[in-house]
């Protein structure tokens, strides 16, 4: 039994995976290049050490003291500035070299990350970041490339050369400055933060950085630069993002300060930690389990045991869940795999079943009982319409009429209620957003009573600012490459081709060429689908603690853009392959593949991929998805609806056989939000879900979730909701952004003396043509005197 009961927990392992803003910093470089870019790693070894062997005299780059280096480096700056494009294009890649670490002098992959991270502050110190932010304009807005590249049938790794070895140099650059060490030195967090100023602040073209690289996406996406490499241009644009506005952690505590800005009390718990602290749930049976499981339930009916707890019932219904199921997932019909008991019912359920005297013999030894802590992960919220809702339904049904927006007047009410009332006080819970709105409300109400708005000049605020002019073809870009990298699309004539970056030159000819072009391929989507997933979170939950109001014309944009059954689309798949998938080759990962004889690559060696129990970034992906789809959905009707209309139901519990405890959480949230619309058949028929519901989603005291009979669950007018939103949106942009604000408002001057004394701008020219102007305006237009005695 002991063996069987291993053996299952090897098959359907818990993954022990740690959410975080990034990968390993060697993951994320490695990530930069494709397989097929590997020949240009001597490459750039042997540009710079043509030009450095003339310099150095027989020495070798780490052997030269900072003085020299930066003499060097000075050197190459003033390079960069020929007009010879090949020239240029000769220095960007030993400067990118450079970046990578001068490898070729380094014995160990620490030794390169240690001559990377020194070479790149010094990079930054002589200011070569803003010289090739010169050159990326350039070559963006280079009209004989683009023009070119449309023409062409098929675009490979050549027709995007120089703008690879620049976006790779400046990708170094931001990750390896954003990541912060123990033993960096005092200049170098000095550095981190002006480069994090820099990056932050409008100082390119009166914008910030990362809407140059929004440029790029919406210019490749509109078919007009197809030989844009988009992987590395994401990656980018992530890294600036969350350099510039925060990680997670960064969030969590700005949030903090944010709460205790607005006189509102502290969170009750840090979310990150709760977390990080769960544990994963088994997932919900199979229908092959569910069948077995039947069977054994009859052959225990006929020998006519009592009820017994669900501990003696687990060693009959361990069976790995994931056995033969990546066929029948394509075969049968989702909702199909709805119907039936649940089979083996988790741990964590077992306070659930009541136990009946007398209790059976365990089959298992007691010393093998796992004790779980008691009580819930998560502190019950109540909003304070909860509250009015509550008031007003007890008022109606005790006294026989209501008292509007009042949460004090308790009078008539009986007792219970009055202690009801306190338990919903006590778990009271005011957001940001709700202030946000309320002083939005007032804004707009008494615009010249409460006068202008101070706005804090945050990087979010400059990002909003620089993006909503065009903020719905950033996000259709977004979506339209997330779409051309999701494993289930299918590729059609009209798609977008995100792969002008990874396809050589040269077609592959041999099996082994055409098995890693295939893995590289997937690699590329799977880093893409990444880099967009995590750029979009990031741009939610910075605007939302921002303004609401950003975060909501965001939100709907995404929505409009049918972000919802693209992101179902993206999990109608089987998920358990997609998280396990091996689409690497170690051994051409940098920095491993700088440092290490190259080993002869074989069909064996590329099939058996990592030894990792799962694959970190398509996790990653995953979670992000689903903590999107969360913050489109939160609170909203109308989009909750679109969930049950798309049936995400039987997509979404597939999702749960992944053993990850924060996947299953976002999961489970999607979930109950829809549970009251899915009628009492579906609940009977999967309680192990909903009571894993119970156990890791935060409770709302009154909400009624699990049942049909919340008034929200009544049709309403869907559109009507989304209307009202956007016509909130679009007062709060035009009160906060419109130049020619408050026009009704403005006084006018009445006095003449004032306003013909005021100073009039007037073009430079017009000195020369006064005379021909007063000619024609004044003295040749006849002016009818007495037309000012007549009454109007």
């Amino acid at each position: 039994m002991q063996a069987e009961d291993m053996e299952s927990s090897m098959e359907s392992p818990n993954l022990e995976f740690e959410y975080g803003d990034t990968d390993t910093l060697t993951a994320e470089l490695s990530e930069l290049y494709s397989y097929t870019e590997e020949p240009e790693f001597a490459l750039n070894r042997d540009y710079f050490e043509e030009d450095f062997r003339s310099h150095a005299r027989g020495r070798r780059w780490i052997e030269l003291t900072v003085e020299e280096q930066r003499a060097y480096v000075m050197r190459l700056l003033d390079a960069l500035e020929v007009t010879d494009r090949d020239k240029r294009l000769k220095v960007a890649r030993a400067i990118l070299y450079l970046a990578q670490g001068v490898f070729d002098e380094c014995d160990t992959e620490v030794d390169v990350l240690h001559w990377s991270r020194h070479n790149v502050f010094l990079l930054y110190d002589m200011g070569i970041f803003t010289a090739l932010l010169e050159l990326l304009s350039m070559e963006i807005d280079n009209n004989q490339a683009c023009s070119s590249a449309v023409r062409k049938p098929a675009i490979s790794l050549a027709d995007s050369t120089e703008l690879r070895v620049l976006l790779s140099i400046m990708y170094l650059m931001v990750e390896t400055i954003r990541v912060q060490t123990e033993d960096d030195r005092p200049e170098w967090r000095a550095a981190r933060e002006a480069f994090k100023n820099e990056l932050g602040a409008p100082l390119y073209n009166g914008e910030p950085f990362a809407l140059l690289l929004f440029t790029m996406v919406t210019k490749f996406c509109s078919m007009n630069a197809p030989h844009f490499p988009m992987k590395k241009v994401l990656l980018l644009l992530w890294k600036t993002i969350l350099f510039t506005l925060g990680g997670f952690e960064e969030l969590q505590e700005m949030k903090v300060r944010g709460r205790e800005r607005l006189n509102l009390p502290p969170l009750p718990e840090d979310s990150i930690k709760v977390v990080r602290a769960m544990r994963a749930a088994s997932p919900p049976a199979s229908a092959m389990e569910l069948i077995e499981q039947q069977q054994q339930q009859k052959r225990g009916r006929r020998s006519r045991r009592p009820l017994v707890k669900q501990d003696s019932l687990d060693t009959y219904n361990e069976r790995d869940p994931f056995k033969n199921d990546d066929a029948r997932d394509e075969e049968e019909d989702p909702e199909d795999t709805d119907s039936g008991i649940e089979g083996e019912v988790d741990p964590l359920d077992r306070d659930v079943i009541i136990q009946p005297p007398p209790p059976p013999p365990p089959l298992r030894p007691p010393t093998e009982r796992v004790n779980f802590p008691k009580g819930l992960p998560w502190a019950p919220k109540v909003r304070e319409k909860d509250i009015e809702h509550f008031l007003e339904t007890s008022r109606n049904k005790f006294i026989g009429f209501t008292l509007g927006n009042d949460i004090e007047t308790l009078v008539g009410l009986p007792r219970p209620i009055h202690e009801s009332v306190k338990t919903l006080k006590q778990h009271k819970y005011v957001s940001i957003a709700e202030v946000q709105i309320k002083r939005e409300e007032e804004l707009q109400q008494c615009p010249l009573t409460l006068g202008e708005e101070e706005v804090e000049e945050t990087p979010t605020e400059m990002l909003y600012l620089g993006m909503l002019p065009n903020l719905s073809q950033y996000v259709i870009a977004l979506l339209k490459l997330l779409l051309a990298a999701a494993p289930t699309s299918k590729a059609k004539t009209d798609s977008i081709n995100i792969l002008a970056d990874v396809l050589p030159e040269e077609m592959p000819i041999t099996v082994l060429q055409s098995m890693k072009l295939g893995i590289d391929v997937n690699r590329h989507k799977e880093i893409i689908v990444k880099a967009i997933s995590a750029l979009l979170l990031l741009l939610l939950k910075h605007f939302k603690l921002n303004h609401v109001y950003q975060f909501e014309i965001v939100s709907q944009h995404l929505v409009f853009a049918n972000c919802i059954p693209l992101i179902l689309k993206f999990f109608n798949q089987n998920i358990m392959s997609y998280i396990s998938a091996k689409n690497s080759i170690c051994v051409l990962d940098f920095p491993h593949c700088v440092v290490h004889e190259m080993p002869e690559l074989t069909a064996e060696s590329l099939e058996a991929g990592d030894s990792n129990q799962f694959c970190w970034r398509n996790l990653f992906s995953c979670i992000n998805l689903l903590r999107i789809l969360n913050k489109l959905t939160k609170w909203k009707h109308s989009r909750t609806m679109m969930l049950v209309v798309f049936k995400s139901a039987p997509i979404l519990k597939r999702a749960l056989k992944v053993k990850q405890a924060m996947m299953q959480l976002y999961v489970l949230k999607l979930l109950k939000i829809q549970t009251k619309y899915l009628g009492r058949q579906w609940r009977k028929s999967n309680m192990k879900t909903m009571s894993a519901i119970y156990q890791k989603v935060r409770h709302r005291l009154n909400d009624d979730w699990a049942y049909g009979n919340d008034i929200d669950a009544r049709p309403w007018d869907f559109q009507a909701e989304e209307c009202a939103l956007r016509e909130s949106i679009e007062k709060f942009n035009s009160r906060r952004y419109d130049k020619n604000k408050n026009g009704d408002f403005t006084p006018v001057d009445n006095c003449l003396q004032s306003v013909l004394g005021q100073r009039v701008e007037l073009p430079e020219d017009f000195h020369y043509s006064y005379e021909m102007w007063l000619e024609r305006e004044v003295f040749s237009q006849p002016i009818q005197w007495e037309g000012l005695l007549q009454n109007p």
